[in-house]
């Protein structure tokens, strides 16, 4: 019972926060011919993948704002006392600030004006710069290994880099599967800042991505380049802000499995003609109403088995060597327990006396031939 109670504080505290950089706005005027304000006019923004409606009343200016709206298709509506009710179609991005302006006329009959053409966006409330991945391109571009971050590189300004953010460095820097090497606007990669949903999505250490979602699950993100507002500067690189699927009215889902192989691979001289590769990417997604209209789910779940062999060359010891030898070596060797004086036996430099050599290790080398396979 403490269990639920506690749930349902953190729900009632999570449910308001409209603040959050995820969330679109619509700000605008209704005004009518003459360009003069309308107030108490009601503008209506129905959701149309989930049906979701958000309702606000113009104030004495004409003035109105809706905020914390989720990125959708939107049927925006505007109805006053005396004149036309118009509706037009809107389409609201993520962390997408809209300025409209509606224009009514006076009802001399019973009409309804409805605007089918997208409003055109005009970013007037600030200067940002950046470009939104949209829903067709997270569908539809090829991902090799579904990494979202690959599609980043799409925006105008965003590089390939390198470094710690590689993921694929030391066991420090490692972190599977959830590569962000991206350089935005001529920026380090560790100078970019994640967002998921709203939160915060940067490792505090190495300013890495810590969670890399799945395709399947990534309704859409934005990425800032430049001039960003001080809800989303978290640091002096790109912002990189992705929104989740939802769910919507209708049940949506997948099923996928990736297949990719090295049976076509070319062999190279080092690789000796092992060209051993398995890569299986694996998962589903669905999503569906629970209540229709109020609430909604979506799962997602993806999986990766990687398999691959790296041949590695070692140098054995030649059998002048097994006996101390190291004369044509190419390199000096000194001996420790001498204060690092040169090896030398009956006047010859870089040769062991055959009394210093282990013979157990000398019977290993010239009865074992010793291969090494590092599997990944």
């Amino acid at each position: 019972m403490q269990r639920l109670f506690s749930l349902l504080c953190v729900l009632c505290f999570v449910l308001p926060a409209y603040s959050q950089s995820n969330y679109a706005a619509v700000t605008g005027t209704v005004t009518d011919s003459q360009h003069l304000p309308i107030p108490a006019a009601t503008v209506q923004l129905k959701a149309l993948s989930m049906g979701a409606i958000r309702r606000v009343v113009t104030n004495e200016k004409g003035l109105f704002e809706a905020a914390g709206l989720l990125p959708d298709e939107y049927e925006l509506s505007t109805a006053a006392s005396g004149f036309v009710p118009t509706t037009r179609s809107l389409r609201l991005e993520v962390g997408q600030r809209l300025t409209i302006e509606i224009t009514v006329n006076i009802e001399s009959v019973t009409a309804q004006v409805d605007v089918t053409a997208q409003v055109d966006i005009l970013r007037t409330t600030n200067a940002t710069v950046g470009e939104v991945v949209e829903p067709q391109s997270i569908r539809e571009l090829p991902l090799n290994g579904r990494m979202l971050i690959d599609l980043v590189l799409t925006v105008p300004g965003a590089h390939l880099g390198a470094g710690a953010q590689e993921g694929n460095k030391t066991g420090l820097y490692w972190r599977p599967g959830q590569r962000s090497a991206v350089t935005i606007g001529g920026n380090r990669p560790n100078a970019n800042f994640f967002l998921l949903d709203g939160a915060t999505n940067t490792d505090p250490t190495f300013n890495t991505q810590n969670l890399s979602p799945s395709p399947d699950a990534v309704k859409e993100f934005q990425v800032q380049t430049n001039s960003y507002t001080a809800d989303i500067g978290g640091a002096g690189g790109g912002q990189i802000n992705i929104v989740t699927h939802s769910g919507t009215n209708e049940y949506h889902g997948t099923v996928y499995e990736f297949f990719r192989n090295g049976a076509l691979d070319a062999s190279t001289f080092k690789s000796m003609g092992n060209k051993h590769l398995v890569q299986n990417n694996f998962g589903g997604s669905i999503g569906g109403p629970l209540a229709r209209k109020n609430t909604f789910f979506f799962g997602n779940y993806e999986g990766m088995r990687h398999s691959r062999a790296v041949t590695n060359i070692e140098t054995v010891p030649t059998e002048a060597e097994i006996n101390g030898d190291f004369s044509q070596s190419g390199h000096n060797i000194y001996d420790l327990a001498a204060g690092r004086a040169p090896f030398s036996t009956n006047g010859r430099l870089n040769v062991i006396p055959p009394d210093r050599i282990n013979r157990a290790a000398q019977h290993f080398l010239q009865t074992c031939l010793v291969r090494i396979w590092i599997w990944t």
